[in-house]
């Protein structure tokens, strides 16, 4: 797969800052039928470092109410933390 595919776009809460600096471990949106060997293998290709592991979620769609009448869901979609090796770092997310 297209690493730029794979990857759709970094996640940014306060707790993923958390993630960042206790554990080196970066946050991202991916594709939802990528595995783990793509995820790794997409974060190592764009950023030229080195993954030390990857742990996967798949984030439910909550509902989604409009003045006393459930419309559906927010979006489903897949949840990827990637620990860096030692050393390693991405700049750009910091």
């Amino acid at each position: 797969m297209d690493p730029y595919a794979v990857v759709k776009k970094p996640v940014y809460t306060e707790k993923c800052h958390q993630y960042i600096e206790a554990s080196n471990t970066y946050t991202f949106d991916v594709d939802e039928n990528a595995s783990k060997y793509d995820i790794r293998d997409a974060v190592e290709n764009l950023w030229n470092i080195k993954v030390s592991s990857v742990r996967v979620m798949n984030v439910r769609g909550k509902p989604k109410n409009y003045r006393y009448a459930r419309h559906g869901l927010t979006r489903m979609w897949k949840k990827a933390f990637v620990r860096l090796a030692e050393g390693q770092a991405i700049d750009e997310l910091k």
